[in-house]
């Protein structure tokens, strides 16, 4: 990212050459990091522009300096509105990129609250399951006429998990399955909902992350979003992630 840092703001100039200037617009594209740095420079040289402009000259200042000019000079050339054309469709497409990012955080965030916020609801029920059964080929078909689509579960025969059960969760309005696992004296949910009925924050690459005392993996596998989120390790929740990601591969 330093290479490109410094490149910044005679790419804003626009004095870099044409290949130079592709190569750092294609750059700013993919890279949020220099984006909002990209923004941050316009802002400032914004400022800097408002702040030069608090003082105006008087009339007979411009006078003079006009009669010092010779006709020929007053005429701008057309090549000084070329880099401020740029620099204009940069800090749109910049700004239009930091908002559609911003905007996606948002989506994810409110998102992952929404699963933490049933997980804790699960805890704090005193009838967590709606279906108590430790095999899978009991929780499975209980499912079945409940949600409009199948999913597969994983054998735990030989793994530190115990699955306790299960129940019916909605999230956005959409119905989805919430299978209840425990490891040790820890209680894991897994949501497993259709991915079209989310919003844009359920997209994406496998996600590992914390949500406050949570951590939470999340990732899509044939048409369903998959959550699995706990107060165990990081690790036991990727284990328990990659045994249904095996199983959704049957």
């Amino acid at each position: 990212m330093d290479q490109w840092t410094g490149k910044l703001d005679i790419y804003l100039d626009g004095e870099l050459s044409a290949r130079e200037m592709q190569a750092v617009q294609d750059h700013v594209r993919g890279c949020s990091g220099c984006a909002a740095d990209v923004l941050n420079r316009v802002q400032m040289k914004r400022a800097i522009q408002s702040a030069g402009q608090c003082y105006s000259p008087s009339a007979e200042f411009r006078q003079r300096i006009r009669q010092q000019i010779s006709p020929r000079a007053r005429r701008a050339p057309w090549g000084i509105w070329v880099p401020a054309a740029s620099f204009a469709i940069v800090l749109l497409f910049v700004s239009l990129t930091l908002v559609s990012v911003r905007q996606r955080q948002i989506a994810s965030q409110h998102l992952y609250s929404e699963i933490a916020d049933l997980h804790v609801s699960t805890l704090a029920s005193a009838n967590p399951v709606d279906v108590i059964s430790t095999d899978r080929h009991t929780v499975k078909p209980w499912f079945q006429g409940k949600l409009p689509f199948t999913f597969n579960l994983p054998e735990l025969k030989d793994s530190d998990f115990t699955l306790v059960g299960g129940r019916v969760a909605y999230l956005e309005q959409s119905p989805g399955a919430e299978l209840i696992y425990q490891i040790r004296k820890h209680q894991i949910s897994t949501f497993i909902f259709q991915e079209r009925d989310l919003g844009a924050g359920a997209l994406g690459d496998s996600l590992g992350r914390r949500h406050e005392t949570f951590n939470v993996e999340g990732w899509s596998q044939n048409g369903l979003r998959y959550f699995v989120i706990g107060d165990t390790s990081a690790a036991d929740i990727q284990n328990l992630a990659n045994l249904l990601k095996q199983a959704g591969q049957e």
